[in-house]
């Protein structure tokens, strides 16, 4: 049982310390579209991922991380329908709203999307 409560007690702490964007989702309805997005990219539902990403960016995220994590997705979308024109735009657009991003080493490395978003970076 007090276990049980130590794992509590430190889930709150956590929930504490999450970035303000992810504590109330309710009065941030873009970065709840675009929660959706990530969810249904996990779930391999890349129709949901595409209407997702872009409602969240028609709403107005607020972070220029957030709307490179949205372009990021529909670029993905993108590739893996073999629209690669539209997938090498995302990766610029994501580079271009926050010029920090990098795509990780796994996935730069993807067979289907690694080859465009080198390519992008020329």
């Amino acid at each position: 049982m007090l276990a049980v409560a130590a794992t509590l007690a430190a889930c709150e702490t956590l929930a504490q310390q999450a970035p303000v964007g992810l504590t109330d989702l309710t009065e941030r309805p873009a970065e709840r579209a675009l929660m959706g997005a990530m969810r249904a990219y996990d779930d391999a539902d890349y129709p949901a991922v595409e209407r997702q990403a872009n409602e969240a960016m028609k709403l107005g995220l607020r972070s220029t991380r957030d709307v490179a994590t949205a372009h990021k997705l529909r670029a993905f979308v993108y590739c893996t329908s073999n629209r690669l024109a539209a997938c090498e735009a995302e990766f610029r657009a994501a580079r271009a709203a926050d010029p920090a991003f990098v795509l990780s080493h796994a996935e730069a490395g993807h067979p289907v999307w690694g080859p465009v978003y080198l390519k992008s970076r020329q």
